[in-house]
């Protein structure tokens, strides 16, 4: 069952880094492995507790904090490359942006 959720990941991961270099524009990209880190992280997190519980003979639940801290980090790093990225699109084109709310008023 171990061997099976650590192939199980790696399999996702590997689709989330061949959409990577499949996908053509920046905003497509950023998706695939985003998605692979998420659901490949989940298996072999779930397979690393199944396989130190059996060996310990305990109950071993400290890979939740690398989980946590992943399904928090990767959506959040994704939007602000995301934002940076159109941020420097806007800029390239020439578009003026607004500063503040004032700016859309006025």
């Amino acid at each position: 069952m171990v061997a099976l959720l650590v192939v199980a990941g790696a399999a996702v991961t590997l689709l989330g880094s061949i959409g990577l270099l499949r996908f053509r524009s920046f905003y497509e990209r950023l998706h695939a492995p985003t998605l692979g880190v998420s659901c490949g992280m989940g298996c072999i997190i779930l397979a690393s507790m199944i396989f130190f519980s059996v060996l310990q003979s305990r109950l071993v639940i400290h890979e939740i904090a690398i989980a946590i801290l992943l399904l928090l980090t990767t959506p959040v790093t994704l939007m602000l490359v995301a934002r940076a990225a159109l941020h420097r699109d806007r800029l390239e084109k020439n578009e003026e942006i607004p500063r503040s709310a004032d700016d859309h008023l006025g």
